[in-house]
């Protein structure tokens, strides 16, 4: 992680390769030297558990600038420097890594729709506060600029947490990080006092949407989109960021139907089922190694702890010698795909190895935020 940062801002970039691909032969194959906000939430835990504050505030101060403006114009990924202008073009005359191409340099999901973005800055900042991170004033402005904004973007279709280019849907998670952006406003009292309340209002509005539309009751399980039969991996993130706890009968359900359709030899978890998936690509791709920690997590979260630590131990085998990760593996062959040294591979990592070791865990505590501010009132 620490590698992955370039120094004089604090970003952190996905990863250092590009169209290195997700299935050998195949067109799923992208630029990732660029900061991904999304990621914003799960680094900042994972610096944080580790006493790692230097580097947390740096990549808070990174998004912080990266943002600046109107959420508007508030984009999914940045350069390094928080450059804007990142247009995707294809390198004709490269035949790419084995045959894979197009080979591409730039990354146009950055003119994407993604509102799950809004509630990673959201949460990002709260968690910032409460390790003790004084805010500074630009920080202080932001938080409501954004509510004020996802007050009525929460309701458009997106292009979600995938990036898929076939079309915006009412991609569930998207609405789930909607809510947790006005959760954790509500929860803070000291800085949303005066509007609190209204923040409360919206957060129920969307979490009662959500569990009405996002729910398939014949599936017994959240799906991926509003009227999709789909199941996404996206969803083992609902207990993760607490909108429901993981003793909820329906996250219960959710996560036995990912282990019947999405888990692969029991230990790699697809992001999507790719056949006819609609995302504008042809299907087949690799096991995208962070679904498959927020699977140990969501075991650690229902006390399934042996399953837990067997599924982490088998993930850490697949390190290369110097204990690095791709976005990737293929789970037929074990061989990694995608782009390398992946970052959110290796935060999944971390996170999922402080839950595993400690009382208290990023999960469990990034779960529990709402539990215990529901109880107070």
């Amino acid at each position: 992680m620490k590698a992955l940062t370039y120094a004089p801002t604090g970003g952190i970039v996905a990863a250092v390769t590009t169209s290195l691909p997700e299935n050998l032969g195949g067109a799923r194959n992208w630029d990732y030297r660029f900061c991904w906000l999304r990621d914003a939430t799960f680094t900042l835990l994972a610096f944080v558990h580790l006493g790692y504050y230097e580097e947390a505030r740096a990549w808070r101060d990174w998004l912080t600038r990266a943002v600046a403006g109107s959420p508007r114009q508030v984009q999914i990924l940045y350069g390094v420097g928080g450059e804007r202008w990142l247009p995707e073009l294809v390198i004709p005359w490269l035949r790419g890594y084995e045959n894979s191409s197009p080979v591409r340099i730039g990354n146009a999901a950055s003119q994407q729709l993604q509102i799950d973005v809004f509630g990673e800055i959201a949460d990002a900042m709260f968690q910032t506060f409460k390790a003790g991170m004084a805010p500074s004033e630009r920080q202080r402005a932001l938080r409501p600029i954004v509510l004020d904004y996802l007050a009525t973007a929460w309701q458009e279709p997106d292009e979600g947490i995938w990036e898929v280019r076939g079309g915006r849907q009412h991609f569930v998670y998207s609405k789930v990080m909607a809510w947790v952006a006005f959760d954790r406003a509500a929860n803070d009292a000291q800085e949303f006092a005066e509007s609190g309340q209204r923040w409360r209002e919206i957060a129920d509005q969307i979490h009662a949407e959500v569990c009405e539309r996002g729910f398939d009751r014949n599936l017994n399980s959240f799906v991926q989109a509003y009227g999709s039969k789909r199941l996404d991996a996206s969803l083992l993130l609902i207990p993760l960021v607490g909108f429901l706890p993981a003793t909820d009968p329906r996250v219960r359900g959710t996560l036995r139907a990912i282990e019947e359709r999405l888990l692969i030899r029991d230990e790699f978890v697809l992001r999507y089922e790719t056949e006819d998936a609609g995302d504008g690509f042809p299907a087949g791709e690799g096991a995208f190694l962070a679904c498959s920690f927020w699977l140990v997590d969501n075991y650690v979260l229902q006390g399934r702890y042996e399953e837990a630590r067997r599924v982490f131990d088998r993930l850490l085998s697949r390190c290369n010698d110097v204990g690095l990760l791709a976005e990737e593996v293929d789970p037929l062959t074990g061989r990694m795909l995608g782009n390398f040294p992946q970052a959110y591979s290796h935060v999944g990592l971390i996170n999922s190895a402080l839950n595993l070791s400690r009382q208290e865990g990023p999960a469990e505590e990034r779960a529990r935020v709402h539990e215990r501010q529901t109880a107070s009132r």
